[in-house]
């Protein structure tokens, strides 16, 4: 991994992108794919899309999703402490005690969140899950009317942003899900773009997949692509209390994991799993019965259909302040990504 492209992965980990607002990391995508990419899009909806060789007839698209989880204010109190409501899946419990950052147009506001110390909890209250509705954010504000000259109602919250290494590999981090895909996705179309490519390489950071799969949906619309990847985080299941018999057995450091099953296009799989061999990648295999919960689920049923494959980055305590991943692994699907665009002659059909 080269250091510029290391330094975009931090840059873009430590750029705030609740869903529905995510306008400044995108703004760090357009600025590092403009050195290699032949053309730069952004739509309506905020989905940014590089491209390279955009006049190839086969066009390939890879999603990777910018958007993470997040809070958004909807209510600042007499006493100034704000209350908030989901922008995504939350597991309230991960809330408590946190560092958060209110992203407001002034600029960041620094925050905590927590709830009643130990000693005031009744014996009831200490064994009910707290929810969201209940917690609050304090700024340090004295009164309604000095937390609203810095806050507004609808101002976006996440997590003090920041990169942790654990070790040479692995790394932590909020927003992992899915600044790790946004990452390949971009990475993979660099690499590509030093070799001879036969296909139309479409790399977009989607928008607001944690709410629903949206900017996914109206990329590929607009793209209308033959072949796409999704690429996104999935558990790693090497750490304790995870059952490797429900959840398959996914570890870091093992490699990009390739998914089968009825979201993903067959053909579109073997050849990944080909690429990787040819290539000495390591590579783990996931299976997953449905449609995933993920951008291949849009990106599958698009127009008139899309041959489809997702490929995964391990990753540990998902939606979470310390989402956990390794280098090697973005690394190496990155790899994985750009030796397939590079793989395509431009005249395949991956019809089953």
């Amino acid at each position: 991994m080269i250091d510029k492209a290391l330094e975009f992965f931090k840059n873009i980990l430590e750029t705030p992108s609740p869903s529905g607002y995510e306008q400044p990391v995108q703004k760090v995508v357009r600025e590092y794919a403009s050195d290699f990419a032949d053309k730069i899009d952004n739509d309506s909806h905020g989905n940014v899309i590089a491209v390279k060789n955009p006049q190839a007839s086969l066009r390939v698209m890879y999603a990777g999703h910018c958007d993470q989880i997040g809070l958004i204010v909807q209510y600042i109190d007499e006493s100034g402490f704000l209350y908030v409501q989901p922008i995504g899946g939350w597991d309230p419990q991960q809330l408590i005690g946190q560092r958060l950052t209110v992203w407001t147009a002034q600029g960041p506001v620094k925050g905590v969140i927590a709830r009643k110390p130990i000693h005031l909890l009744t014996e009831e209250e200490r064994k009910q899950v707290p929810k969201i509705k209940d917690l609050w954010i304090d700024i340090g504000a004295h009164s309604k009317d000095q937390a609203a000259e810095k806050v507004r109602v609808g101002d976006p919250v996440t997590f003090s942003l920041s990169l942790q290494m654990l070790s040479d590999d692995f790394a932590n981090s909020p927003g992992m899900d899915d600044k790790t895909g946004l990452w390949v996705v971009i990475e993979a179309l660099r690499r590509a773009s030093t070799g001879q490519l036969a296909c139309a390489l479409h790399a977009v950071s989607t928008v607001q997949e944690e709410i629903g799969l949206r900017g996914a949906r109206t990329s590929a619309y607009g793209i209308d692509p033959q072949v796409g990847i999704a690429v996104d985080v999935t558990h790693a299941t090497d750490c304790p209390t995870v059952d490797k018999k429900t959840e398959g057995d996914v570890k870091l450091g093992g490699g990009p994991v390739i998914t089968r099953g009825p979201n993903c296009n067959p053909r579109v799989v073997e050849r990944l799993i080909s690429v990787a061999k040819d290539k000495g990648i390591d590579y783990q295999l996931a299976a997953f019965g449905r449609a995933t919960p993920t951008d291949a689920n849009s990106l599958q049923v698009t127009r008139s259909g899309v041959a489809t494959a997702l490929v995964s980055v391990p990753n540990r305590y998902m939606h979470s302040a310390v989402e956990t991943i390794s280098l090697t692994d973005i690394d190496q699907t990155a790899e994985l990504l750009a030796g397939f665009a590079l793989s395509l002659r431009g005249d395949e059909n991956f019809n089953p």
